[in-house]
């Protein structure tokens, strides 16, 4: 594990703002983007409705402002309709305020573009959505819950002109329901995140990415819904644990060990769910970040995220090799993929190869930076706006 003398940040959500303050930020240059999200948050929100103000805001390639909006602005809508060229309808339910927002931008002849992170529109998908995140069936109104989710999903879908979402396995699902034109923008780290990466790995860098003769392998869970997905890589972690007695595992976030994990206690740390900022410090001390995913469409059409979120800091993952992560990581260069029945062979693959660990580390952070940092989106944002 590497021992970074970087505290932890106070960080407050920046998106926190009073809605006169994001109408300014709207109007401040010609051509005027509104995102609009149910209620701020630090995932869904954040990488479709906040990082794609903040680049625009920031570019001086482009005469284009945005800000982003919620449902408890809707007293304000035909103000926020008027201001504003064109809507930008990130992953919400139909509801009658949806509705009528996308009217009053219509009304006034104006484009409204659906964004979707998610294989969640389609209701031909909700079973394999529901098996995927391990929910539990037997509990009443699990089957109207998700139906109807996935449905309201799909309905405001199919009120938009055109869709925007992450990666090319998702749009061809997403233009083969909605028949829409669909662009890809990926995710991608906003100026925040990168601010503190830079630290972390110039401290690794200070260190010789030298772990002081333990190894850290680091699982890092969003939410709960994970565990069928930890589940994949835990006999692994007994295995690796019980072979080399310089390993540790780092747990972050939701997920609960399995019994078989009890005996190592005293090599296994946990971390509780982290803010965005701060989660890239954790990432920063741990060796190899661990992403096993099931396979099948659902988690095909996830992003490259937990890639380089954990490239961006110079650490290495071991992944499943899903679509977009076959994608993202060259086997041996950048990182490592693995068959969900070769996780101990592959993680004692990656702890045997520690001469090759800071290269493939400075290429993981090179790569990231150049397809998913802040700074290199512009274009794409734009062409999926086509405001280019």
């Amino acid at each position: 594990m590497f021992e970074l003398n970087i505290p932890l940040v106070s960080y407050a959500d920046p998106w926190l703002q009073p809605l006169s303050k994001r109408l300014a930020i709207l109007c401040r240059r010609e051509v005027r983007v509104a995102y609009f999200y149910e209620e701020p948050n630090n995932s869904t929100f954040r990488y479709r409705a906040y990082n794609m103000a903040q680049v625009l805001n920031e570019s001086y390639l482009c005469n284009v402002s945005a800000s982003y909006f919620f449902l408890s602005d809707c007293g304000r809508f035909d103000e926020i309709a008027d201001a504003a060229d064109l809507l930008v309808i990130c992953r919400s339910r139909y509801c009658h305020q949806v509705n009528g927002l996308i009217a009053k931008f219509r009304a006034r002849r104006k484009r409204v573009l659906f964004d979707v992170d998610d294989l969640v529109f389609d209701t031909d998908y909700a079973h394999l959505l529901v098996a995927t995140l391990g929910i539990d069936v037997t509990q009443k109104g699990v089957w109207d819950d998700w139906f109807a989710m996935i449905a309201r999903m799909g309905q405001t879908l199919k009120l938009c002109d055109g869709a925007i979402t992450t990666n090319d396995f998702l749009a061809q699902k997403l233009a083969g329901y909605s028949g829409l034109p669909v662009s890809v923008v990926p995710n991608f780290m906003n100026k925040e995140q990168l601010e503190l990466a830079e630290k972390v790995f110039a401290e690794k860098e200070r260190m010789h990415f030298s772990g002081k003769g333990r190894v850290c392998l680091g699982y890092f869970s969003g939410s709960p819904s994970h565990r069928l997905d930890y589940a994949i890589v835990e006999p692994a972690l007994v295995e690796v644990l019980a072979e080399r007695p310089d390993v540790e595992v780092m747990v972050v976030g939701y997920i609960d060990h399995g019994p078989a994990m009890r005996e190592f206690s005293d090599r296994i740390s946990r971390q509780p769910f982290q803010d965005y900022v701060n989660l890239q410090r954790l990432l920063g001390m741990v060796e190899f970040n661990l992403m096993p995913l099931q396979s099948n469409a659902f988690t095909d059409c996830k992003s490259e995220l937990k890639y380089f979120e954990a490239a961006s800091v110079g650490t290495l993952s071991i992944a499943s090799p899903s679509y977009t992560y076959q994608r993202a990581i060259r086997d041996g260069e950048n990182g490592y993929l693995t068959k969900a029945h070769e996780w101990t062979e592959a993680i004692l693959r990656a702890l045997d190869r520690s001469e090759t660990y800071e290269s493939m580390a400075v290429n993981a952070r090179a790569d990231a930076l150049s397809r998913f940092g802040w700074q290199h989106q512009v274009t794409a944002i734009l062409n999926a706006l086509q405001l280019d």
